[in-house]
């Protein structure tokens, strides 16, 4: 997929990037952190936009997030957000336009793996320890699930990715 920038394309990523920054500056506490809401713009955002505004979103939003609010894993952050977001956008615009809706569910189930995965490795080698990793590891599956289910939600009964498309169409 050619990355083509429009105005209504970084203008959508923009507002995506900073919805992702703001909720990355509050969290509910739980057991060994909080519980962040992010991943349910992260993949919305990943489901509407292209890969590349997909990782600035989730990858670059999150790191600025962590960098003004709590430091410690914004290269975690960076990479594994980053990540899950370019294979949530990969998956739905790899995938067939009549069958976009199943890239997306299959596309945020892989993102929600590489989230728990990434968070789990980060925190146990990098910024934090294994126990400290295992304690936090049924919220950051919470985390993703949660993340997942809302953003296909938003995307597809709620009908963003809809209008998303319709307000794309010209390619302006």
């Amino acid at each position: 997929m050619q990355h083509q920038t429009t105005t209504k394309k970084l203008a959508f990523a923009a507002v995506f990037m900073a919805l992702n920054i703001a909720l990355s500056s509050f969290g509910v506490p739980v057991p060994g952190g909080h519980f962040y809401l992010c991943d349910a713009v992260i993949c919305t955002a990943a489901i509407l936009l292209d890969p590349f505004y997909a990782f600035v979103v989730g990858g670059v939003g999150s790191f600025l997030g962590d960098f003004f609010f709590y430091p410690a894993p914004m290269f975690v952050s960076l990479v594994t957000h980053g990540i899950q977001a370019v294979v949530i956008s990969l998956s739905v615009h790899k995938t067939p336009a009549a069958k976009q809706k199943t890239g997306a569910i299959i596309g945020v189930s892989i993102g929600a793996v590489v989230m728990v995965a990434g968070y789990s490795l980060g925190r146990a080698f990098f910024y934090s320890t294994p126990e400290y990793a295992i304690l936090k590891l049924p919220y950051e599956i919470l985390q993703a699930a949660i993340g997942a289910i809302a953003g296909i939600v938003l995307c597809y009964p709620c009908g963003l990715a809809k209008i998303y498309q319709k307000m794309n169409a010209d390619g302006h």
